[in-house]
């Protein structure tokens, strides 16, 4: 990558960081193009073709990712301040454009969350992260620590990956149930076969929370179970943390050759992170990505 095309690059992606801080902010053409230092009558075409979407559906997908997470919160907002926040002036408005994203109304989302429509609606935020060429990862982007045993509550998901979002939902209305919050209880993914398996029905993930709590017969599906503790290479992943391919490609085919460490026996995992700005809100997913090693 030349520089001109690493510092075109920054430019860009401090606008998209300053759009994830600022959505209650004026997000107009000027002030946006301002944060880049572009001129506001080429910044327009210039967002869309790095991007692959106006400012304008970007900046909105954004507050409606925020207006969802928020009515994951039954405490929280209500569903007038909610819809009011993310800059519909009536509630009313608000319904109809949430329905029209993701088949079900902001009160019906607050009840009982269809994920599978929610993650294709904003596929395009994620896409466009992507769409800026990252630094290739190097040998210092890893760290090794020596991690505890840990704890934790498992739901299996065994077959077909398309159904994946059904066990997500699943193991979020438990956690919830039994009162473990991300912020307190760390939540882990451990992968057990290939993210494209030949056969989809050996496809098998593990989703953990971190707990010590006894796992009781009406808990069930959910089993107790630890995740070993001992030196693990770890890989952080921000922002792109809905496709963990990639870094974990680095991990095994560059990373581990080079290191002279050996793989333990225990399938690679991750644990995510709730980030979230000082309102609460979440908007830089975080993802390490954990490959066990040997002594």
């Amino acid at each position: 990558m030349t520089a001109a095309l690493h510092h075109y690059q920054a430019r860009m992606r401090r606008v998209l960081d300053h759009i994830d801080r600022q959505l209650d902010a004026d997000l107009d053409l000027e002030t946006v193009s301002g944060i880049a230092a572009f001129s506001k009558f080429h910044f327009h075409r210039q967002f869309r073709a790095t991007f692959g979407l106006s400012l304008h559906h970007y900046v909105q997908l954004a507050r409606m990712r925020r207006a969802s997470y928020r009515l994951t919160d039954k405490n929280g907002l209500s569903i007038t301040q909610i819809a009011l926040e993310a800059g519909y002036d009536a509630p009313d408005a608000f319904a109809r454009a949430f329905r029209r994203r993701f088949g079900q109304s902001p009160s019906s989302f607050r009840t009982s969350p269809d994920w599978a429509p929610w993650f294709a609606a904003f596929a395009p935020l994620d896409t466009a992260r992507t769409m800026l060429m990252h630094n290739p990862l190097t040998q210092d982007d890893v760290t090794i620590r020596v991690m505890p045993p840990t704890p934790v509550a498992i739901l299996e998901h065994r077959g077909d990956p398309a159904t994946l979002d059904g066990t997500i939902e699943a193991f979020v209305a438990w956690r919830k149930s039994a009162g473990l919050s991300p912020l307190t209880n760390p939540t882990f993914t451990i992968f057990r076969s290939e993210r494209r398996p030949d056969n989809p029905l050996e496809y098998s993930v593990d989703l953990c929370v971190g707990t010590d709590r006894p796992i009781a017969a009406a808990d069930h599906p959910m089993k107790a179970g630890i995740i070993p503790g001992g030196r693990c290479a770890v890989l952080r992943v921000v922002h792109d943390t809905h496709d963990l391919e990639r870094p974990a490609l680095y991990l095994y085919r560059d990373w581990l050759p080079a290191s002279g460490e050996e793989a333990r026996d225990f399938p690679i995992y991750c644990q995510r992170h709730l980030a979230v700005r000082d309102d609460g809100v979440g908007h830089a997913p975080v993802a390490d990505l954990f490959l066990p090693l040997a002594g």
